[in-house]
């Protein structure tokens, strides 16, 4: 008996998961009439976090279903913005996105981030724990069973990484209100309570400080200010909630 053979077309926006030969228009696939469409899907490349719906033969069906021969399959892409229920909106960065985990806690969103390599099963656990949505370029990561919830970044570039984000996510902005370098949140604070990590010129030219509640590291404006308002400008410009 042959084998089940369906017909895969996926999004333009998914197409650089899967082989050139699939990209534009539908294609056969051979599948084994046991594997779920979830499944099926993800062995052609493409993370299921990537995927809005799944409509077969005109119907929407979930993961869990299971292809039939003659089936005509459409991959379609997240809507956006996606919502994300069941827990506040909250995310987790792996380790080669340092500069956006930078740029969401500018902006004031909740973000946590690894700093070193942990390993892909300490990530989606963390992810399950905290109910997180886990930020990563690894496919084989996004793909864990474990993972609460996950999406790909789909560019190296930082400014481009943070309009995905802010595009797919839209998040609430609340700028200057989080820590950069570990994610708590920012109280107003004199400059005695701060000396200590004042040098003398700092001290002189700033009156104007806030200091994290988990931390402790203190902030002013100074030399690189200018080019964060710059970034928190264009973040509100766009994507700020009215």
């Amino acid at each position: 008996m042959n084998a089940p053979e369906i017909q895969v077309e996926v999004a333009p926006e998914l197409a650089l998961f899967v082989p050139h030969a699939r990209r534009v228009g539908a294609h056969p696939l051979t599948v084994d009439g046991v594997s779920t469409l979830g499944h099926v899907i993800e062995s052609l490349g493409v993370p299921l976090t990537e995927v809005g719906s799944l409509v077969v033969d005109g119907r929407q069906v979930p993961p869990a279903h299971v292809p039939a021969h003659g089936e005509s399959v459409a991959v379609r892409t997240v809507r956006r913005p996606q919502r994300v229920p069941g827990a506040p909106l909250r995310f987790l960065l792996d380790v080669h996105l340092g500069t956006l985990a930078r740029r969401l806690r500018l902006l004031g969103v909740d973000t946590a981030y690894e700093s070193t390599d942990i390993g892909d099963p300490a990530l989606a656990a963390r992810s399950a724990a905290e109910k997180r949505v886990l930020l990563s370029r690894d496919r084989g990561l996004l793909r864990r069973r474990e993972l609460w919830a996950g999406a790909y970044v789909y560019s190296t570039s930082p400014d481009d990484q943070l309009h995905d984000v802010l595009d797919r996510f839209a998040p609430a902005l609340r700028p200057w209100t989080r820590c950069t370098a570990c994610n708590g949140l920012l109280k107003d604070a004199t400059k005695e309570e701060v000396a200590d990590q004042l040098k003398g010129g700092t001290q002189k030219s700033y009156d104007v400080f806030a200091q994290c509640e988990e931390c402790g590291r203190a902030y002013w404006k100074g030399a690189h200010h200018q080019q964060l308002e710059a970034i928190v400008a264009r973040a509100l410009a766009e994507f700020a909630r009215t």
